[in-house]
């Protein structure tokens, strides 16, 4: 295989670090939409959006082990109608 030359390599190394840009990107996507389509199943309309987007924040702002203890710490909300807000 012929040496390349500083530039042919830049090229080839600015061609891959693009593609690698790409590939992170489509993988975040392809990871947020699963997330997202997890919501379908949880009664998520109990909560105005900001309340679901400040959970969503602080959780991934905590971290998902330290969120999890955080929640399962708190005593379980009982009502006797599900469609009122606890």
């Amino acid at each position: 295989m012929p040496k390349l030359t500083d530039r042919e390599r830049l090229a080839d190394l600015e061609a891959r670090q693009k593609k690698i840009a790409q590939d992170i990107l489509d993988t975040r996507r392809a990871l947020r939409g699963k997330y997202a389509a997890m919501l379908a199943d949880m009664e998520i309309e109990r909560l105005s959006e900001r309340e679901c987007r400040d959970i969503l924040a602080h959780a991934i702002r905590a971290g998902g082990t330290a969120s999890i203890a955080a929640l399962k710490s708190l005593p379980a909300a009982h009502s006797a109608d599900p469609d009122k807000r606890p």
